[in-house]
């Protein structure tokens, strides 16, 4: 780390020509990517998966999984080159000077240390001057910046006893304790719903802005990337296809992978008329408690997640439910799945009730399939795609095997996936083709309804726009009805019928679509619409920022 750039004051990161293999000699992952970054800019990378947008950035701190092997360009970080830093040079710029937060704070908050010990690390580490009752009082005072209502009571948690949102802020609060100079945020938002993306965006950048901190954003949500950053990087194959100002790449994209990118977000159908059919599920009053934990000296109390839900679903409609994390809408499409045992209430199919015995419960059960958000845990690794889906053809009566494999056969390819990919395992598949296997089981057995939890939220812009497009000709050609959860409202705006919205348990509003899109009723519907704005097209094949509503 020797070589000093007169341009330093200008400029915080210089990355020049850089490109990845897989090992010397190998396929390049990322090719000859150039940009910088000013402080206190945000700067924003879009692109499918597999563009390599991930890489190029964990290039930045050192971070690139062992295979990829930098071959060509250099990295320069606040006038001193990068390229060839030994490995403890590094270490020491990481978190103190180049802080990132990951896509899943689960995965990189360690579950067997308490909050307060995994904020201290990077405190005691890089700031070793400060005695241990000062870095405690930094520590108490950033969680409480970031929102949580008891510091003192949270450093003695453990990460999973927090919302995804909850722990979001607290990888916030343990990288700016530190106040780096450039921030690294990948994907910081994709499992988290619109208010809470909100509201740990503008606390980032709240965090940064007043620390002249400069963002690297890495994200496939475009309305996110528009509404928060200035400038705008687009990557595919590994190269930066466009980049500029994000204003100007929205308004007037100059590439025709930028237009497909933007043409492929979400984007309303007109509606659909359903016949007014008795309901083919029916919940009434159904109510979920969850026990409380036990503790030395007996239980905490229990906790009630569904408040006497009531709700219809007719034959082929498509029945969208919202809300808030913890608002209930996962507890509901698993207890109407038979996953999880109300407390109290009914759940009615074809007007029969379902118990957890008997004929009718049979029928239901072989009636009503799932498609789970994460496909890779939900997909048995050691199982090929044909034994995954032809699962769903166990319990049919009369069907011999040739016949079962020629359904499985006709289904993958109704999937678009083909019978090739019959003798393929899930790790040989992209994110997109295993939601398609999920889709596949879950229809294999000609369901007359489908429980659909966040099929799409892990999926980037253009395979999520494909799988979509795929649902509604599969739903539309089978006829199944859907109970579709989500909190991507521009998802449910393209697919639904009909929207459920739900906070704290209970249903605050529903109705059609469009009436609870365009004239909702209740504070908290039109809180959840305002949250993110949406992005629609102009008359220059690019596309301008809508908010729903007056914020």
């Amino acid at each position: 780390m020797t070589t000093k750039n007169q341009n330093a004051a200008a400029t915080l990161v210089d990355v020049n020509g850089l490109t990845l293999t897989v090992g010397a000699g190998g396929r390049e992952i990322v090719k000859r990517v150039s940009f910088s970054i000013k402080p206190g800019e945000l700067v924003g990378i879009v692109g499918e998966s597999g563009s390599g947008k991930t890489q190029a950035a964990r290039a930045l701190l050192g971070l690139t999984p062992p295979p990829l092997v930098r071959s060509a360009g250099t990295i320069t970080f606040e006038g001193v080159s990068l390229t060839d830093a030994r490995p403890a040079a590094l270490r020491k710029l990481r978190g103190a000077r180049i802080g990132m937060v990951f896509q899943e704070p689960m995965t990189s908050l360690n579950p067997s240390m308490k909050i307060g010990r995994q904020l201290d690390e990077g405190l005691a580490l890089h700031r070793k001057e400060l005695p241990p009752a000062l870095r405690k009082q930094m520590i108490l005072a950033m969680l409480a910046r970031v929102g949580l209502r008891d510091p003192a009571s949270a450093l003695e948690a453990w990460p999973h006893e927090f919302s995804g949102g909850m722990r979001q802020r607290m990888m916030l609060a343990a990288v700016m304790l530190l106040e780096p100079a450039l921030l690294v945020a990948d994907e910081p938002t994709t499992a988290l719903d619109a208010v809470v993306q909100r509201d740990v965006l503008e606390l980032m950048l709240e965090l940064t802005r007043d620390r002249n901190t400069a963002v690297l954003m890495i994200s496939h949500d475009l309305p996110m990337v528009a509404q928060y950053t200035e400038r705008m990087i687009v990557m595919r194959h590994g190269e930066i296809v466009e980049s500029g100002t994000t204003r100007q790449i929205l308004d007037r994209p100059a590439h025709p992978y930028t237009r497909q990118l933007l043409a492929a977000m979400p984007h309303r159908e007109p509606a659909r008329s359903i016949p007014p059919e008795a309901p083919i599920v029916d919940v009434r009053g159904l109510l979920v408690d969850y026990a409380g934990r036990q503790r030395l000296f007996g239980r905490t109390a229990a906790k009630r997640a569904l408040h006497g839900i009531d709700l219809q679903i007719r034959p082929r409609e498509v029945v969208a439910v919202v809300g808030g994390s913890g608002s209930g809408k996962t507890t509901l499409g698993r207890a109407i799945a038979g996953l999880l045992a109300p407390t109290d209430g009914g759940i009615y199919f074809r007007g029969r009730p379902i118990a957890q015995a008997g004929a009718a419960w049979n029928d239901y059960r072989l009636n009503c399939q799932m498609v789970f958000q994460d496909p890779y845990s939900s997909l048995n690794p050691r199982m090929t795609v044909g034994e995954l889906t032809a699962e769903g053809l166990r319990q049919v009566i009369g069907m011999s095997g040739a016949q079962k494999m020629a359904r499985v056969d006709a289904v993958l390819g109704e999937v678009g996936l083909g019978p090739e990919y019959a003798r393929r395992y899930p790790h040989e598949l992209s994110g997109g083709q295993r939601q398609r296997v999920a889709i596949a089981r879950a229809i294999v057995r000609r369901p007359a309804f489908v429980i659909a939890d966040e099929p799409v939220s892990a999926l980037d812009v253009t395979v999520r726009a494909q799988v979509l497009k795929l649902f509604a000709e599969l739903q539309q050609r089978h006829g199944f009805s859907c109970l579709f959860i989500s909190h991507d409202l521009g998802v449910v705006e393209q697919v639904a019928d009909r929207v459920v919205v739900m906070q704290d348990g209970k249903i605050v509003e529903q109705g059609p679509r469009d009436q609870i899109f365009d004239a909702p009723q209740h504070p908290y519907t039109r809180k959840l619409l305002s949250a993110i704005p949406a992005l629609e097209p102009n008359e220059n094949g690019g596309v301008r920022l809508k908010w729903r509503f007056d914020q």
